[in-house]
């Protein structure tokens, strides 16, 4: 959409945090929300909001949020571990096209040279403008990680937590980072957690054979994320309820959930919305380089992976490696087979997110005056069109 042509959809279900508003219309220009509205939809009403308007009936169909996706490692061929310009161009085109408009560009545990890069090449792209969903920023997944669960990261990388690295990188980086995963048991981290904590970086468990109480400690100095719930933790048992117990049960830490039937059983996705709520759950891909590709062979950080029947696994040693997940299906997954309602489940991919990255005054919800991050889903909830700040991507 150019900024100077509004669009005006109606006849459009609008999907906000409390509600679904039947019957309703929504205005577009110059990349805002202008306004929303319900019954009074039509091209004549159109008409009289903006003069040069494209109108599209969107056929009783649903009009979400943008959605965000605040782990993902790839996608169209390319991972951010090495991905180039054109690299980040194809997969932020591809994850568009698929309902995301916002992003972070997640590492894997390797060497701190390797990190820099990545660093350095999404923040150039960053300040040369993106056409595409916008990287907010990095997720650094690792290498502070825990040897005993390592996944899909390759164990040669893992180190203590580096008080060191973390200066050098907000010196050279201010604000790129913006969360970091690590397991709360390993020497230092408690100290390294405030230190993210006092640079506004979001600290988050993940790859961990922490106990209950060590994340409990965790969190009393400034954990509040824990990534992949379910995957790559301690257990709950009823006498060590573990990462997934502290997990489940500290309302301070935000939970992410990879929902593609692969990775956490629908009755484990449903048991965690309960617990957690839609304001303390994100729907995230945890997406490599297969997505949108077929099965074939492939690699995460080094590491060879073999995609089969749409489920990435590592060559050696059979882990699940990543995914290749898109959040439209993800997002269809939560709704469909772990039985969310389309209200929670869009606060899950998209306001809950939104809130955890502290940018929801400007997007993440159908409100006038946010971004128009928009998405027109059919009634099946296959996508049709996306907005990203006013510009047709689909």
């Amino acid at each position: 959409m150019s900024q100077g042509k509004s669009t005006y959809l109606y006849n459009v279900r609008i999907v906000t945090p409390d509600t679904t508003v039947k019957n309703g219309w929504i205005l577009l220009s110059d990349g805002r929300i202008a306004a929303i509205g319900k019954e009074t939809g039509s091209v004549e009403h159109a008409r009289t909001l903006a003069r040069d308007c494209e109108v599209i009936d969107g056929q009783g169909g649903y009009i979400l949020p943008g959605f965000i996706d605040v782990h993902v490692h790839g996608g169209y061929g390319h991972d951010f571990m090495d991905a180039d310009a054109e690299g980040l161009d194809a997969i932020t085109r591809f994850h568009a096209q698929n309902g995301t408009i916002i992003m972070l560009a997640t590492t894997v545990t390797a060497s701190k040279e390797d990190i820099d890069q990545v660093l350095t090449r999404v923040q150039s792209y960053r300040e040369a403008g993106m056409p595409y969903a916008q990287l907010h920023g990095v997720h650094l997944e690792g290498p502070y990680i825990s040897a005993k669960w390592p996944g899909a990261q390759n164990p040669q990388f893992i180190v203590p937590p580096q008080p060191a690295w973390l200066e050098d990188w907000t010196q050279r980086f201010p604000g790129l980072i913006k969360m970091q995963t690590l397991a709360p048991e390993s020497e230092g981290a408690l100290e390294y957690i405030e230190a993210l904590a006092q640079q506004g970086i979001v600290a988050a468990l993940g790859h961990t054979d922490a106990s209950y109480d060590q994340v409990m400690l965790a969190a009393e100095h400034g954990l509040s994320h824990a990534v992949h719930t379910f995957n790559a933790m301690t257990r709950l048992h009823h006498r060590e309820p573990g990462t997934v117990g502290a997990v489940l049960t500290n309302p301070a830490i935000m939970a992410e959930v990879i929902a593609d039937g692969h990775h956490v059983h629908p009755a484990c996705i449903r048991l965690l919305a309960q617990m957690k709520g839609p304001d303390n759950l994100l729907l995230i891909t945890d997406a490599m380089s297969a997505a949108g590709l077929g099965n074939g062979e492939y690699k995460l950080g080094g590491l060879d992976v073999i995609v089969h029947g749409g489920v990435a696994r590592l060559k050696e040693g059979d882990s699940l490696a990543g995914s290749t997940l898109t959040m439209i299906e993800a997002f269809r997954y939560a709704v469909r087979e772990a039985g969310i309602s389309i209200e929670h489940a869009s606060r899950m991919a998209s306001g809950t997110p939104a809130r955890r990255l502290g940018i929801e005054s400007e997007t993440g919800a159908i409100e006038a005056g946010k971004q128009a991050d928009v998405l027109l889903l059919n009634k099946e909830l296959e996508l049709e069109r996306v907005w990203i700040q006013g510009r047709v991507i689909r």
